[in-house]
């Protein structure tokens, strides 16, 4: 689905932010995106649908080359890959309903756009995807009144919507607190595994990364340094990605946390068993 060849990224600066990454992600996986501040997480997804520019290598989504493209098949190339932003980047004026439509701008022509008429088809799955996250009933509410965790499924609706092949996804728990950074990933991983998204998340929490992604990937100073699943991430390879810290405790608090979600899971199953 997605195919990286020796991509890197040299900053005006002098900062070389990517060295010759490579990276498969076929349909269907969630590839979690690891490392330390300034490691090169943000820039790789900016990379792959070209809000960054390259220096040099090729990024494929199928059988397209996005390297290469000019600026209209790039919109349309877009159109194909889905963004969930860390802060959100919602309209905070604009209704939840008209937030989620605005994934459907470049669908539509453009004076339906400029006066964001939508056809019913687009209207009716915005209802569904807004009633899968569980914000149907906030369909019309403004932006500026909804809280945090809200505002991202807003966003995750927007980025569905588009109906993409891949999810790139930036931190995406950044701002919330631990128990909505759980449901979060939890349902951009649903969603993914119901639709067979590609997905790369560029996440800070390992403990998330770990409890949510079958395959995950490690940048250290804009190399990759660590590709695999998550039972492998042991102090060794914590300490090569990040440097020396206690990662026995860390990874005794992920074991932790993963029996919490299972029992919550259990939780979540019981409650839904028919009453006899």
């Amino acid at each position: 689905m997605l195919r990286i060849e020796n991509l890197e990224k040299f900053y005006p600066t002098g900062d070389h932010a990517l060295k010759s990454v490579h990276l498969e992600i076929p349909q269907g996986q969630v590839l979690a995106l690891i490392g330390p501040s300034g490691a090169g997480k943000s820039t790789l997804i900016r990379c792959v649908n070209r809000l960054v520019e390259p220096t040099s290598g090729s990024v494929f989504l199928g059988d397209l080359e996005l390297t290469h493209l000019g600026s209209s098949d790039l919109r349309h190339a877009r159109s194909r890959m889905g963004m969930i932003f860390q802060e959100y980047a919602l309209v905070e004026r604009l209704s939840v309903m008209e937030n989620v439509l605005s994934g459907r701008l470049g669908y539509v022509g453009f004076w339906r756009s400029f006066f964001r008429q939508f056809p019913q088809s687009d209207i009716d799955e915005a209802f569904e995807l807004l009633e899968r996250v569980g914000l149907d009933h906030m369909a019309d509410k403004r932006a500026d009144e909804l809280s945090g965790g809200q505002r991202q499924r807003v966003g995750i609706c927007r980025a569905l919507i588009q109906n993409p092949d891949l999810l790139l996804v930036d931190e995406p728990t950044a701002s919330l607190d631990p128990k909505t950074s759980r449901q979060i990933m939890r349902l951009i991983c649903e969603l993914c595994e119901e639709r067979q998204l590609a997905a790369i998340i560029n996440i800070h929490d390992v403990l998330l990364a770990q409890m949510f992604a079958r395959r995950i990937v490690g940048l250290q100073h804009g190399t990759i340094v660590y590709d695999g699943p998550p039972e492998d991430l042991n102090p060794q390879v914590l300490t090569q990605i990040y440097g020396e810290e206690d990662w026995e405790a860390t990874i005794e608090k992920v074991k932790d946390e993963d029996q919490e979600l299972d029992s919550e899971l259990v939780d979540n199953v019981t409650k839904l068993k028919p009453v006899s």
